[in-house]
């Protein structure tokens, strides 16, 4: 980093959602050596803040002192980079009418380390002993509460719910991992760069992402707290099978969710089936 670099320098290198008003930047060159693991743990705690993936990091002669002197919380490396996913414990459930189906009931998780809470919306009283119909959805504000056009998040949700209705019963997860696990602010930033030209993965590439930041273990986990072993699984994404079998859930079917397609998003579609894999 230079050595007269200012605050706004450092931004615009750490957000590239503002290139199109300072473009001018670089060439870089990357200096490696030693180890890296306090670098990725800044990373790794950033994600986890649902911030940018961009940080200063330098060494600190007594970090003890340093963190209890500024009144900070001292995190060793070692726990920012365990991926352990945090038990998730059950809070309460009630009994909740909906327009698809009267007998509907809400399940509240809540991880132990103090993250976002999860939601089940259970249709009917499915039977634990054979395969359930089950949608994991993210959240997504945009598309769920707004009715945007950029996505088909919306459509999805209602129409999960909806063949769950017509069913009697089913199981509708509603994870809340915004923007494929980077959060709304970031998934505005990436809207950004696709208004710049960028398709959605390489948006999330440019901010520092990976193509696709959820946790689908939080979903088999909840599902087997619900005491569930088998599904039918609402999706278009085979990446969400292959994690639920591989979280030894047993998915007997893989049933399509095609809804939602309109001149807004028809980009948005190509790319996932083109670059995520996604059966559309």
């Amino acid at each position: 980093m230079p050595s007269d670099a200012t605050t706004g320098w450092v931004r615009s290198i750490a957000d590239p959602a503002n290139d199109l008003r300072d473009p001018f930047k670089g060439p870089f060159h990357t200096e490696r050596g030693g180890s890296c693991d306090s670098h990725r743990a800044a990373i790794a705690l950033a994600k986890a803040a649902r911030l940018l993936p961009a940080a200063i990091v330098t060494e600190v002669a007594n970090p003890q002192a340093f963190a209890l002197q500024h009144d900070l919380t001292l995190v060793p490396a070692a726990s920012a980079l365990d991926d352990r996913l945090s038990p998730l414990r059950p809070v309460i459930s009630a009994r909740l009418p909906l327009d698809v189906s009267e007998a509907g009931r809400l399940h509240i998780f809540r991880p132990e380390d103090g993250a976002e809470e999860h939601y089940a919306v259970e249709i009917g009283k499915p039977m634990r002993d054979r395969p359930v119909l089950v949608r994991l959805h993210s959240a997504c504000f945009t598309g769920d509460l707004l009715g945007s056009l950029k996505c088909d998040c919306g459509p999805q949700l209602r129409g999960a719910l909806a063949q769950m209705g017509s069913e009697g019963e089913g199981v509708l997860l509603y994870l809340n991992q915004e923007g494929r696990g980077i959060g709304l602010a970031n998934k505005m930033r990436a809207y950004s760069l696709q208004d710049q030209g960028f398709d959605t993965v390489e948006a999330n590439h440019r901010l520092g992402f990976d193509d696709d930041e959820r946790d689908f273990r939080i979903g088999a986990d909840i599902l087997r707290r619900m005491g569930f072993k088998e599904v039918r699984l609402l999706t278009n994404n085979p990446a969400k099978v292959q994690r639920l079998s591989e979280c030894g859930l047993t998915v007997t079917e893989r049933v399509p969710l095609r809804v939602g397609e309109n001149r807004h998003n028809q980009h948005y579609l190509d790319t996932k089936a083109k670059k995520s894999g996604h059966l559309l």
